[in-house]
């Protein structure tokens, strides 16, 4: 990894680096990625078939596009039994830390009979995108859909790529069975976003998508939002470890891979006060990338999106880690929770050498659908949350307007609006 001395023009010299991984800095695709778009939308499930079979290379039509039962019941069988229990261990976890974010509506009523409130509905539909092809993801499964069902939602429906065979990832399959999804349908890529987005003959239209994908997907969800309700528009992952002298070299060098694995976009960064701690962790790096098996990933992604940055001080290190604002977040320091409460931009933090970032992304119960790219400044993890909407409930008595109804008409009437003061005043027109 590159060591380089922390100091504005480098710091910012980094996040240009980082910035250019967006998905907002790859127009040649968006002409691609529209023109399916709307050709989904045109053309519904016969479009869909045609670019599975282009894309997939499989045979797609209205009798074999949706998961059976028995197909569901077959990956039972293939799936180790062990990963099972592991799956529904971790789905305890993600229930119960999930079920602390729900929020209920609330009614307030006044002696002059003012009654104000806000309603809390889960949303009816929702769409949950899968990543298949040479990997499968069973963790995202639970993450995407266990929040909809802990909000309520009525339906889940799910989309995610078949082999040439038709055949779905059977990993895939068990999570989303144990989970709750209603129906999964064979279909990836850029067409799976847009059938959920318009809906087609045989994929219903949802009311929000969320999930992670590849270019074309995380594309395909930035065209069709407005249509419907989307996560996020995803970027490729990134951690961020600050250490001090007191932080395990092993253990930082070992996080800091536990990304860069994912792919050659991945961002890596470790930010300390101590040299011979960014010595030592470069030393156990080389050692680690001789044993592992995404070895050519992560020297991709290190020589591109991986740094070591040096800190004359902790407060340098923090205002740093505030800028750069990252998906994931360690702090490996003397005092990590005094060290927390000085970060204000991350999607998810973890403190202390037993909390490595793989804790969050499988079982400790936090989403690990988190804000990339720098917007965890102003975005947050997935929750259930994103899967309610709020409705305002307000009902006055007379009494109640009649006290207000000038101030009402007198607003009105400073912008332009006599309409809006003539529906107040004809309450209270003189017969």
């Amino acid at each position: 990894m590159k060591t380089i001395r922390l100091n504005n023009e480098t710091k910012q010299d980094i996040m240009k680096k980082l910035l250019k991984r967006s998905t907002t800095q790859y127009p040649e695709y968006e002409a691609k990625v529209a023109g399916i778009v709307e050709d989904v939308r045109a053309r519904g499930d016969e479009a869909v078939f045609e670019y599975t079979l282009k894309f997939d290379k499989a045979k797609l039509n209205a009798a074999n596009i949706m998961v059976t039962e028995e197909e569901t019941e077959a990956a039972y069988r293939e799936v180790d039994p062990a990963l099972v229990e592991v799956i529904r261990r971790a789905i305890v976890n993600i229930r119960d830390f999930h079920e602390k974010q729900l929020e209920k509506s609330w009614f307030i009523t006044r002696p002059d009979g003012a009654f104000l409130g806000q309603r809390v509905t889960a949303l009816e539909r929702a769409g949950v995108y899968v990543p298949g092809g040479k990997a499968a993801y069973p963790s995202s499964v639970l993450m995407n859909v266990i929040p909809a069902k802990v909000a309520g939602v009525d339906e889940i429906i799910m989309c995610t790529p078949c082999n040439s065979e038709g055949r779905v990832n059977p990993t895939t399959l068990v999570a989303a069975k144990e989970a709750g999804v209603g129906k999964i349908f064979k279909v990836g890529g850029a067409q799976a976003i847009a059938a959920m987005a318009f809906g087609t003959e045989g994929i219903p239209k949802t009311d929000k998508i969320v999930g992670p994908g590849n270019i074309y997907v995380a594309l395909a969800k930035k065209a069709v939002f407005g249509n419907v309700s989307i996560d996020s528009v995803a970027g490729p992952s990134e951690i961020l470890v600050l250490a001090d002298e007191t932080a395990n070299p092993r253990y930082v060098a070992a996080d800091l891979l536990s990304q860069a694995e994912h792919d050659e976009l991945a961002s890596a960064i470790l930010i300390t006060t101590d040299e011979t701690l960014a010595e030592k962790v470069n030393r156990e790096i080389e050692g680690f990338c001789n044993v592992l098996s995404r070895k050519d990933i992560i020297t991709k992604s290190l020589e591109n999106y991986g740094f070591i940055l040096i800190a004359d001080n902790m407060d340098d290190a923090v205002d740093a880690v505030n800028e750069i604002a990252s998906e994931h977040m360690e702090i490996l320091t003397k005092n990590p929770f005094d060290t927390m409460s000085r970060v204000r931009n991350a999607g998810a933090i973890f403190l202390g050498e037993f909390s490595s970032e793989p804790l969050g992304d499988y079982f400790a119960g936090p989403n690990h659908i988190l804000p990339t790219n720098g917007t965890a400044k102003f975005f947050s993890a997935l929750s259930v949350n994103d899967f309610q909407k709020k409705s305002s409930v307000i009902s006055y008595s007379y009494e109640a307007l009649e006290k207000v109804h000038r101030d009402i008409e007198t607003f009105a009437k400073a912008e332009g609006l006599t309409a809006h003061a003539n529906s107040v005043a004809v309450r209270f027109e003189r017969n």
